[in-house]
């Protein structure tokens, strides 16, 4: 379990409401994020990471088999390997994918989980983790299909750079799109370090910014065909028409 400020400990774990009847409840919203790949950077993925990590306590690793990772660069042919063509592997060569939780609308980690120390939030659509009620069993790493979950094989240390708690060896974490922020009316980090290529808000509003991009700018999700709606779109569009007009 997490150690310290009971800061993970989330409204669902201190409500006496059963699991049954909080998944009944109406979902009001799905909070979503859009990724300009046009604007993308080495520079802007590295600052969103390096925030991101550092507010979330996230401990450097250079073992790659059990890093801890919130969110991550990868290769385009990587991050989409059911959408890759010849004109596209043009356009993205050398580009950064920034990846992350895809807080799905079917999500496959939710539906593995025995302890209902993942699910997902009728209040906004995010899949939150209480990692005080896991058990380290890593059947939601294995059903996830995007690789955003990771395991903590060993006690980390409490960074002083943040009050967000350290977490115990045997405990599974991933991106919660700064859950603790938007508690309180702010977004997520990622978001304020990205220099407008992230863009971040609530699907069911119609006037939001990401449902404004959705409407307007051609996107795709990761793995679409596995039915678990991704709420990560990336906006592919502008970037090859760039790339591709300037014969790079």
């Amino acid at each position: 379990m997490a150690r310290g400020k009971p800061l993970l400990r989330t409204e669902r774990a201190a409500s006496k409401t059963a699991p049954a009847q909080q998944a009944a409840a109406t979902q009001t919203k799905q909070l979503a994020m859009v990724v300009d790949m046009a604007n993308m950077t080495d520079e802007i993925a590295n600052a969103c990471i390096e925030v991101c990590h550092r507010e979330h306590n996230v401990p450097a690793s250079t073992d790659i088999e059990r890093e801890i990772k919130w969110v991550w660069p990868e290769e385009f042919e990587k991050a989409f390997p059911d959408q890759f063509h010849g004109q596209m592997a043009e356009a993205y060569e050398g580009l950064p994918v920034l990846l992350m939780c895809n807080h799905c609308d079917s999500p496959a980690c939710v539906k593995v989980c025995p302890t209902a120390a993942t699910w997902k939030r009728k209040s906004d659509g995010l899949v939150m983790m209480d990692m005080h009620r896991c058990i380290g069993c890593r059947y939601c790493v294995v059903a996830c299909p995007y690789g955003t979950r990771s395991f903590n094989w060993k006690d980390a240390e409490q960074s002083v750079e943040t009050t967000y708690p350290a977490r115990s060896r045997g405990v599974v974490e991933k991106c919660n799109f700064c859950a603790e922020r938007l508690r309180v009316g702010d977004e997520p980090l990622c978001v304020l370090a990205s220099q407008g290529t992230l863009t971040f808000g609530d699907l069911s509003d119609p006037d939001s910014g990401v449902s404004e991009l959705l409407r307007t700018k051609h996107t795709i999700t990761r793995k679409n065909a596995l039915g678990t709606g991704p709420n990560v779109y990336y906006i592919v569009e502008d970037r090859l028409r760039e790339r591709l007009s300037h014969g790079d």
